[in-house]
């Protein structure tokens, strides 16, 4: 393969509000640090071992307006992008690195409305099955037919 890839893609929840700097030409930067977590139970103890990583992601321009404007800590979101290591001197000459996810797509996934009235959240997240569940079941157990599908 001649070609290469710097893609990242996460689901994770803001760890803090998002942090705006803007610049003279009339563009900014909005940073934010983003958690995922990773849950599993350890074979040997069966303890459950839950691991947090966190990402420091990047958002330019009008997306990080939107970002700074809809987004607030703890919000779930689904974030595109790219990693990028950034280099620089620290106020003691030393050699400092950042390692960052710039934003090129996102995703609210938290929806609002459930934030305001977690009660509403409850009886959404119970669905009737749609005709179409319910007419592959019937499909499934019709013993006329040795096929599966």
């Amino acid at each position: 393969m001649s070609g290469t890839l710097n893609k990242v893609m996460l689901i994770g929840h803001l760890g803090d509000e998002v942090k705006m700097h803007y610049f003279d030409d009339k563009n900014c930067v909005g940073r934010f640090p983003l958690a995922t977590n990773e849950t599993y139970t350890n074979k040997t103890t069966n303890e459950r071992i839950s691991n947090t990583e966190w990402h420091n992601i990047v958002v330019r321009n009008k997306a990080a307006e939107i970002c700074e404007k809809y987004l607030s800590k703890g919000d779930k979101v689904y974030i595109e992008g790219r990693i990028k290591t950034r280099k620089w001197t620290d106020d003691k000459g030393m050699e400092r690195y950042s390692t960052e996810i710039q934003c090129t797509d996102f995703t609210f996934l938290t929806n609002k409305n459930e934030q305001a009235n977690p009660q509403s959240h409850q009886s959404q997240s119970y669905k009737p099955a749609t005709p179409q569940q319910t007419q592959s079941n019937s499909v499934v157990t019709d013993g006329d037919d040795d096929l599966p599908f």
